[in-house]
């Protein structure tokens, strides 16, 4: 039961095959955390990465500490699960700034992973930069909305769908 979804803030599909330096690379820095807003308590969090946990668990305990540090969850998946970005000549220089900095700050949690995360208030979809995993969604007129692996997982009146699609590599659904 110690390694069931879902954690705190999301739930994968795939494995994380960059774990071994996430997990090494997390630990060399988090004796260096400091932030006003944890105060004299940011000991109370170490280790960030839980011993024993999956990749899941993990990656969950890292954007929990993220979010639970005054980053939107958002923010916090794009900084772990970022585009593939460097030589994107569509992606605005703002975008590419935002990756650029966050890079010095986190290594990408690198799949193939399909990513489904809440905080209780958004709950979205990434797919890692590689996409090899499905990801698709269903809209219907009542505004339900249904992300699963393959469509088809619920039996839905076509009438009554708006709008269906994939998730693609390195890009986030979000529903608020």
């Amino acid at each position: 039961w110690d390694r069931a979804h879902p954690f705190r803030v999301l739930a994968h599909n795939g494995e994380i095959n960059t774990l071994r330096g996430n997990r090494t690379w997390m630990a060399a820095r988090e004796w260096l955390l400091k932030s006003d807003h944890w105060g004299g308590n940011i000991d109370d969090f170490r280790p960030i990465i839980r011993p024993g946990g999956s990749d899941s668990a993990a990656l969950d305990n890292v954007a929990d500490f993220l979010v639970s540090s005054g980053r939107s969850l958002p923010h916090v998946m794009m900084m772990l699960v970022p585009e593939a970005w460097v030589d994107d000549p569509a992606m605005s220089d703002a975008k590419k700034a935002f990756y650029e900095y966050h890079g010095c700050l986190i290594e990408p949690w690198d799949g193939p992973a399909a990513l489904c995360f809440t905080d209780g208030r958004l709950i979205g979809a990434t797919l890692d930069r590689n996409g090899l995993r499905p990801a698709k969604y269903v809209v219907t007129d009542t505004g339900l909305i249904v992300l699963a692996s393959e469509f088809g997982v619920l039996e839905l009146d076509p009438a009554t769908i708006v709008e269906k699609g994939r998730l693609q590599p390195g890009k986030m659904f979000l529903v608020d």
